[in-house]
Formats: C-alpha cells, structure tokens, sequence
C-alpha cells in the first residue's frame, strides 16, 4: 500500500491544468492548420502541427476576433494563446486568444518593432509636427497616378476649391521599389519648393500591399521634409509608420482632400462677411472723422474773433433787455409804492388826525385817571403792608427796644468776644446814634 492517500484523475488533470496555466505565459505558436472543425456552437477546434509534432488548438467564439471565418486546412498561421488541459479527456491543448496568417504575423513583429524605434527617438512627437496651410497655393501629391486615389484626390479637391492647383509626382506605392520611388519623389517636391502641402498616400489593400509606407527609410524622409506632409494610406482602419511620423494622418486619400483645403463656399462666405465688418468699420471711422472735424470746425469758428465780437454783442444786448425789463419793473413798483403812500397820508392827513387824537385823549384821560387811582390806592395798601412786614423784621425795632449793634473797626458785626482784643476799638449802634469805644477787657462765655 501507498504511504500517501491517492488522487483521482480529475485531481490530476486539474493540477496538470494549473501547473500549465501558471508555469507557461501567454504565447504566440507558428504552425499549419489540420483537423479544422467548425462545430454549430460557432467554437472552431484545429490542430497546429509542423513537421514533426502537433497540439490540438481551440478558438472560442467570444474570443474570435477578424475574418476567422476565413482559416482554412493548410493555412500557416500564427495563433496567439495559453496553454491548459481539457480536464474530461486529460487532452492537452493551446487556448487560442488571437490568430492571424504567418506572413502578416512576421510583418507585424517586423512593424512594431520600428514602430517602438522611432518612438524613441521621437519622431512622432507632437511638437516636432508642422501646422497645415489655411490656403494653400499650391497643393502636391505623392502617389501613383493610376490608382484610385489621384482621382479621388484630384475630385475631392476641384470640388472643395477647384481654384488652388495640383501637382501629381508620381511614384510606385506597391512592391520592392516603392519605398525608393516614394523617397525620390518627395525628394524632387522638396528640391522644387512649388507646394505649401503634400500629400503622401495610396488606396486600400492588404498588410502585405501598404507595407511601402512601412519603410524606415522613407519614414525618416518624411520626417525630415520641411514640407508640411498629410499622410493618407488605405482606410481608417489601417495604420503605417508613415501616418505617425507625418504632420498629420488623414483616414483615407478623399479625407486628405478635405483637410488640405477649405470649402469655397465656406472661404467666401467668410471673405464676404469680413468685407462687409470691414466696411462697417470703415463707415464707422469715416463718420467718426466726419464728427471729429465737424467739432473741430466749430471750436475753430467760435474761437474766432468775429464770433468773438458777435457773442459781446448778443450778451450786450441781453443785458440791455434784462436791464430795461428791470427798471420797468422797479418804475412800475415805485408807482405802486407811490400810489399806497398817497393813500396812506391821505388816511393820516393833520386834521383827521387831530380829532381823531382829542378823541382817543380824552378816553385815555378817562381811563388813565381811573387807572391812577386804583393804582395808587393799591400800592399805597401794598406799602402799608410791606412797612409793617419790614418793621416787624428789622434790626432797628429790635434797637427800639434798647438793644445795639456792635460792630468792629472794619464795620463788621461782632458776635462773637473772642473775637475782640483789648484796646480796639469798637462802635455801638443804638436806636438813635453811635457810641464809640475801646475794649478794656474781653470776657469770655464759659
């Protein structure tokens, strides 16, 4: 008996499975296709062998990816993958992820690996790139003058604005010698100076049929070109080298048209209505110039003695309007104030005012004699009372009763002994006179 447990063979493919899927990376595997089966599920299972082994292959349908259908016996391919078991049958086999034919698969390496060169070296950097003419005088284009993408270009552009010419150097853009043609002819462009743009491209085809603009010589001439370059090589779906060293990529040869030049229609439209700003702004100066000289004008004629002279005069004559307006206002209110005036003395002529006045002063005796006698009887009441409220507070009745006032030799009350010395002298003020005398001794109150 084993000393360790058994496993099972699920058990066993399962860590043959891991230990394949963690300890090999994802690949590519050059190989021919056999066994090629298309199953309703839409997988395709294939075998990939060489000339001395094969592996069995599946491609799952949500991995497929491109013309798959297209794979057939025979076919060299590439398929790009990871390696696992097929735990039901213990089968090894490649888990396809992406496959393309060999010869496209080479090329593409090829592809990336100059692609990944020039990016270091920064001939795709957007800085080093040239901006594009907004009107172009002259317009060149660097393609075989037979295929279809002249004449697209050459439609494109004589519809856009038929105004601005074409140049055609032509070159071979397929096989061996098209990367030299292609060289040549931006070489004669550059060398002739006659275009403000170029146009560097071809029609639609295969890996195999652009690979032209692949070329790392040619795409260093474009890099080089002190020509603002428009690279425009098959469909929007392909990509060359040429596209990423060019000033810019155009999706197809018609769409480089349309990016080189601007529409006519538009070009006017944008002409017209600048002419048109410009003649308003044009009116506008005009008729600020017109304004300013007008002002200038009137400044220059009423800083001009004559006007000078005319505006004394018409001030002259205002004041002399307003000074006769105010004297007749004033001789028309000295007629009033006369006519009150007479008015007045007329009411207060002597003889009016005589009787009226022996009138009045015979009341005014009347009521004065009156008034006398009440007044005087009043304040005679008044007096009467104010003699005995005085006398009954004042300092003589006391002296009427034999007291006196003694006052100091300054004429101040004494009241107070201690305040006496002995030998001053002092007055007594009785009722009737004044006693003087010196102190001979001061007593003191206890």
């Amino acid at each position: 008996m084993p000393n360790e447990a058994p496993i099972t063979v699920s058990q066993l493919n399962r860590k043959a499975k891991t230990l394949l899927e963690q300890g090999i990376a994802r690949l590519w595997v050059e190989g021919e296709i056999s066994n090629l089966s298309r199953p309703a599920s839409g997988h395709i299972y294939l075998s990939l062998k060489d000339e001395n082994a094969q592996v069995s292959a599946a491609w799952f349908r949500q991995r497929q990816r491109g013309p798959a259908i297209g794979f057939k016996n025979g076919d060299k391919v590439l398929a790009y993958g990871r390696v696992s078991i097929y735990e039901a049958r213990g089968n090894y086999q490649l888990i396809i992820e992406q496959m393309e034919p060999a010869g496209e698969g080479v090329l593409k390496q090829r592809f990336d690996a100059l692609k990944k060169k020039l990016l270091a070296e920064g001939l795709f950097a957007e800085e080093r790139k040239r901006d594009l003419p907004a009107l172009p005088s002259r317009i060149g284009v660097i393609t075989s003058p037979s295929g279809a993408a002249i004449r697209d270009i050459v439609s494109v552009l004589g519809r856009r604005f038929p105004a601005v010419p074409v140049i055609i150097y032509p070159a071979a853009v397929q096989g061996e010698a098209a990367p030299g043609e292609l060289i040549a002819a931006l070489d004669t462009a550059i060398r002739r100076d006659e275009c403000d743009v170029l146009i560097i491209g071809r029609g639609g085809g295969s890996l195999e049929d652009l690979w032209a603009f692949n070329d790392e010589a040619l795409a260093r001439a474009i890099a080089d070109c002190p020509i603002p370059i428009v690279s425009a090589v098959g469909h929007e779906v392909d990509f060359t080298i040429s596209d990423f060293v060019a000033d810019l990529r155009a999706p197809t040869p018609s769409g480089a048209a349309e990016i080189v030049v601007p529409n006519q229609q538009d070009w006017l439209h944008r002409i017209n209505t600048l002419a048109i700003r410009i003649g308003r702004i044009g009116e506008r100066k005009v008729q600020d110039r017109a304004q300013e000289l007008d002002w200038l004008g009137k400044r220059l004629v009423a800083a001009s003695p004559k006007a000078t002279l005319q505006r004394q005069h018409d001030s002259l004559r205002e004041n002399r309007s307003r000074l006769a307006a105010v004297m007749r206002t004033r001789l028309l209110e000295m007629q009033n104030n006369t006519h009150a005036r007479g008015g007045q003395l007329m009411r207060q002529s002597p003889a009016l005012m005589e009787q009226r006045s022996i009138g009045q002063l015979a009341t005014l005796r009347q009521r004065l004699g009156s008034s006398a006698r009440g007044a005087v009887s009043d304040a005679t009441h008044r007096i009467a009372l104010l003699g005995r409220a005085l006398n009954s507070v004042s300092p003589l009745a006391t002296l009427d009763r034999g007291y006196a006032i003694v006052l100091d030799e300054d004429g101040k009350a004494l009241t107070d002994a201690s305040k006496a010395h002995k030998g001053d002298e002092i007055r007594a003020r009785l009722s009737k006179g004044e006693l003087v005398a010196k102190v001979t001794k001061v007593v003191k109150k206890q």
